[in-house]
């Protein structure tokens, strides 16, 4: 089966899209790290003759038979001796397990050269989170923007109410900002105060909020009407009536968190660990943390015990007179 890189890089874009339900941002990684690792055996593996041109099918196929489990240890080696992080070489491991074994199944390969391929094990790293005092300020905060805003502009209170909603949402019930966007007026129930969410590999969950996210729901609410067009599905718009992206979500989340002493910075996935990290401070069990974050395994969710961990460690550390 010979084919330019364009149409096989098209053909498994669409396998991980339509059959895998991968995320818009893990296709782009992984169509990143297989363009890099063809150029990695264009430069290192190549064979005499060869046209260079991966324009020309039969140059693709001849890179693709030289790959084996050593060219993809070397390629991941020398990305290492390049400077990539230990989780960054992880995920090029997985995506080209992902590659070759999707080679394999559709015949482009005889053998799946990935099958054996490990991924380094990445240090250990606990993501920052904010205390439950400056989560609770982070909230005041968004709060009172939405009480300066009150002045004759409409469109100024409306984005206001806005950002207050988003961010009570994120922390009330640690939904990813990928999920936090693609959230439709029907996704939403005030009454029974949960929220339905398509999470990754389009696995669907309900997910419980409390009273003070309802309240900034209810009144972002009352304002949307202002900036959404009569057909607009999405919960949360713009300025111009578009559904909101990731970007302006993290621009708001960060904005608001850096208004807090001391805080850490950070963007809504911050927001989500901070709000793991304190049902499992408030004696919520890990089985049901799981659920409410959409872990696929409970070892992802894991992190956050280590996390109490430390901060009982610190404190203990700071106040006991024996520590």
């Amino acid at each position: 089966m010979s084919e330019s890189r364009e149409a096989l890089l098209g053909a498994y874009d669409d396998f991980l899209g339509l059959q895998q339900g991968r995320s818009p941002h893990t296709r782009r990684a992984y169509l990143a790290d297989v363009v890099d690792l063809l150029s990695w055996l264009q430069s290192h593996q190549g064979q005499p003759g060869s046209s260079g041109d991966l324009v020309d099918p039969g140059e693709v196929q001849r890179l693709l038979l030289t790959l084996d489990l050593a060219a993809l240890r070397g390629w991941l080696a020398d990305g290492m001796a390049a400077g990539l992080a230990r989780s960054t070489t992880a995920r090029r491991a997985a995506g080209a397990r992902s590659f070759t074994r999707w080679l394999h199944r559709t015949g482009r390969l005889a053998v799946d050269p990935g099958a054996r391929l490990r991924s380094p094990r990445a240090q250990p790293r606990l993501p920052a989170v904010l205390r439950s005092d400056q989560a609770q300020a982070v909230m005041a905060a968004a709060a009172e923007q939405v009480a300066r805003s009150s002045g004759p502009d409409p469109v100024d209170r409306a984005v206001a109410t806005r950002d207050r909603a988003m961010v009570e949402l994120l922390y009330a019930s640690g939904i990813r900002v990928s999920e936090l966007v693609g959230l439709d007026l029907s996704d939403l129930d005030l009454e029974r105060r949960v929220v339905r969410v398509m999470g990754k590999g389009a696995k669907e969950r309900v997910v419980p909020f409390g009273v003070p996210a309802e309240s900034a729901l209810v009144g972002w609410l009352a304002h949307r009407s202002g900036l959404a067009p009569a057909l607009q599905t999405a919960l949360f718009v713009g300025r111009r009536g578009r559904r909101v992206d990731p970007r302006q979500v993290r621009s708001v989340v960060h904005e608001l968190v850096g208004q807090v002493p001391d805080a850490p910075s950070m963007g809504p996935h911050g927001l989500r660990h901070s709000a793991a990290t304190h049902l499992l401070d408030g004696g919520a069990d890990l089985r049901s943390v799981q659920e409410l974050l959409g872990h696929a395994t409970l070892s992802t969710t894991q992190i956050y015990t280590h996390i109490s961990v430390e901060r009982l460690r610190a404190g203990h550390r700071q106040a006991h007179p024996r520590a």
